[in-house]
């Protein structure tokens, strides 16, 4: 259960819609609440971590490919 504080113009105008459409206030704001969570927006994966996503890239688009040579490269420079 939730309590919601409203202001009394709000309120006034809820009962009055309610009243209208044969609802009760909680019906009217429950399928109010439905129908405006059914509307938003819902980022995928990929929009919530686009900032991240190659933040600390290396800059070399062969990693995968050469990786074997990158890396005996980096252990020789290492060795001597």
């Amino acid at each position: 259960m939730i309590t919601v504080r409203l202001d009394p113009d709000l309120e006034k105008e809820i009962s009055t819609v309610a009243k209208n459409l044969g609802l009760t206030k909680s019906d009217l704001i429950r399928q109010s609440l439905i129908e405006y969570l059914g509307k938003l927006e819902r980022p995928n994966a990929w929009e919530l971590g686009q900032d991240f996503f190659g933040r600390y890239s290396s800059g070399l688009g062969n990693l995968s490919v050469d990786r074997k040579r990158i890396l005996k490269e980096k252990i020789r420079a290492k060795r001597t």
